[in-house]
């Protein structure tokens, strides 16, 4: 074999490693892709959840204000309330409780991240977070813990009244 015939058949080789590779980059892009979609396709299922189940706080605890969560830490829900809190005579103060959930957005890691932090009467009571990877996801394990935290709080709130 001579040289022309070598150097033709290396660019030949060089061309399709570079086909095979520019496929692998766009094979990884539509996966990327794929990814987000799936993220906001269950970010928007667990936010609905999380939503159904802090609006049941009120019914429960009247002065509980529920509202949406849309910010640059997730999306979710929260319920909060203001209480004047009065320490002695002529001594006024006010007590802060809040419980908050959110979905946080999509990152590198590849994975659903859910937060919650809950104060009760200025006092911080819990900070969670629970992350699955997108390729495993299971959404009634996310449903099931915020059922649960919600229930957490919401036995801890209760205590914290009497």
């Amino acid at each position: 074999m001579n040289f022309d015939e070598r150097l033709e058949r290396a660019i030949q080789r060089g061309a399709r490693s570079g086909d095979a590779k520019a496929r692998a980059e766009q094979e990884q892009v539509l996966s990327e892709e794929q990814l987000k979609r799936l993220h906001s396709q269950y970010r928007l299922q667990i936010s609905e959840h999380i939503e159904a189940c802090l609006s049941k706080l009120p019914r429960h605890f009247p002065g509980f204000q529920l509202e949406s969560v849309v910010s640059d830490r997730g999306w979710g829900a929260a319920v909060s309330r203001d209480d004047v809190a009065f320490a002695g005579p002529g001594r006024r103060g006010s007590a802060f409780s809040r419980l908050e959930m959110v979905v946080r957005p999509y990152s590198t890691a590849r994975a659903l991240d859910v937060s919650a932090r809950g104060t009760i009467q200025n006092k911080e009571v819990f900070n969670r977070s629970h992350y699955q990877l997108l390729a495993d996801l299971d959404p009634e394990r996310f449903n099931e813990l915020i059922d649960l935290w919600v229930i957490e709080y919401a036995e801890v709130y209760a205590a914290s009244q009497v």
